[in-house]
């Protein structure tokens, strides 16, 4: 299959274009700076230049694809320039862009989605519809699946909060960030808010599988750990780093931690068992903790206090 991919040099998508292609399919990348095209050339894949911002570079991608896994997201916000609300649109634009080339064709659209503020509290299961949630990339995913009235066969896969594993900078490693700099390695409360996470490589192997297999309007979980504590993950940083573990009360959680605030005090543990049944899908990899154990989360961390 003639697979495009958004998002393709990203922390993920680099592990699903050698899935994909390990697997038989030809992938075209899409690429907006000549590190992530050399990136996508490395791993076996040709280049489409442009972005989420040109629609296109989305339509060349899409109409001369056999289906579509969009994984791309902004996240320069994480480095201060822009904002979530302004990715998260372009993402929505992207989808709508790319849906319109797919539309009536019965071509698969694969989406990358969150499981975030799912069901607070409870297990989040496939079969949960979305709800108002702090993850802004819910409305996106709904709009999604509306595709499916349209004859596209989409499916989402609700990516875990924490995807983790070599060359991660998100969550975790923003964590870690935050502990170098304020010099104790924090929870919010007693830390027994659980997250619940998957390896990388798990997850690409999820994405390929929806790409060939998943029926249209479809709601697959890359989820590897039903839940690991926020205290857990805390205490791990914290002895790598030798800095202190400590509570952050919950009215201080947005002063200590930033804007990552508003998903560590969330209590989210998920299942994938429906996913695991439905697509023959098994996590095979390294669990968090043993990920965090590893080290590789610390290489090039300074201390600054």
């Amino acid at each position: 299959m003639r697979v495009f991919v958004t998002g393709a040099s990203g922390f993920i998508g680099s592990a699903v274009v050698p899935e994909l292609i390990s697997a038989g399919h030809q992938v075209e990348g899409l690429a907006r700076s000549d590190a992530s095209a050399k990136a996508i050339v490395a791993a076996g894949a040709k280049v489409l230049r442009g972005d989420l911002n040109d629609p296109a570079s989305l339509k060349a991608g899409a109409a001369e694809s056999e289906g579509v896994i969009h994984l791309g997201f902004n996240h320069d916000f994480m480095r201060g320039v822009g904002t979530l609300e302004t990715s998260t649109q372009a993402d929505l634009e992207a989808i709508q862009t790319i849906g319109e080339v797919l539309a009536g064709s019965n071509r698969p659209f694969v989406l990358a989605s969150g499981n975030a503020g799912l069901s607070p509290g409870r297990v989040a299961t496939e079969d949960m519809p979305y709800q108002p949630s702090p993850n802004p990339r819910v409305a996106n995913a709904l709009m999604a699946l509306g595709l499916k009235d349209r004859d596209v066969r989409v499916s989402i896969v609700r990516l875990s909060p924490t995807v983790h594993g070599e060359g991660d900078h998100g969550f975790v490693k923003t964590l870690v960030d935050i502990a170098a700099a304020k010099g104790v390695s924090g929870y919010i409360g007693e830390g027994s808010n659980r997250w619940n996470a998957v390896h990388r490589l798990d997850a690409a192997l999820l994405f390929r599988l929806a790409l060939e297999k998943a029926a249209p309007g479809a709601i697959l979980h890359a989820v590897g750990e039903e839940g690991v504590t926020t205290r857990q993950i805390a205490e791990v940083i914290g002895r790598k780093l030798g800095l202190p573990v400590s509570s952050i009360a919950p009215d201080g959680a947005r002063a200590h931690f930033g804007w990552i605030s508003r998903f560590f005090a969330i209590d989210q543990p998920a299942s994938s068992a429906i996913t695991q049944q439905q697509m023959g899908w098994k996590p095979t990899h390294a669990g968090l903790i043993e990920d965090l154990e590893r080290g590789h989360y610390f290489n090039g961390v300074t201390r600054t206090v």
